[in-house]
């Protein structure tokens, strides 16, 4: 059986198919499974270095504030692969910085992360 060039059979499936579907990313994958994954969530666990965080050289954490969500926070405006290990997804807010690895939204299909209480903060002063 031939395989695809930089195909590692130990990877997840290759995704055959991208949508969004909803409030939902939809994936269909090479082995004939669907993954659905709530866009809230997905934009929750953005694996940017400005939303998740980086590690220095003695592995501590480094994390900004929480930029306030809004509404358009959690729509996606267009998909995009990344070579052949991730995709990018590009928030209607602008954001656009997380690269998800291919592997890693099939594992979140079969098991999301627990995620956070979702904290929305007020722009506004109190009256």
């Amino acid at each position: 059986m031939a395989r695809e060039a930089g195909y590692d059979p130990s990877m997840a499936p290759l995704p055959a198919n991208v949508l969004v579907i909803g409030n939902d990313l939809a994936i269909s994958w090479s082995d004939g499974t669907e993954t659905y994954l709530p866009l809230q969530a997905l934009r929750r666990l953005c694996p940017c270095a400005g939303c998740a965080g980086e590690r220095d050289l003695f592995g501590r954490l480094a994390k900004p504030p929480q930029k306030p969500y809004t509404g358009v926070s959690f729509e996606v405006a267009a998909t995009s692969p990344v070579g052949g290990y991730a995709l990018q997804l590009f928030w209607k807010d602008g954001h656009s910085d997380g690269l998800y690895p291919w592997k890693v939204l099939k594992e979140w299909g079969e098991k999301l992360p627990e995620l956070p209480p979702l904290e929305v903060k007020t722009l506004l002063p109190a009256l």
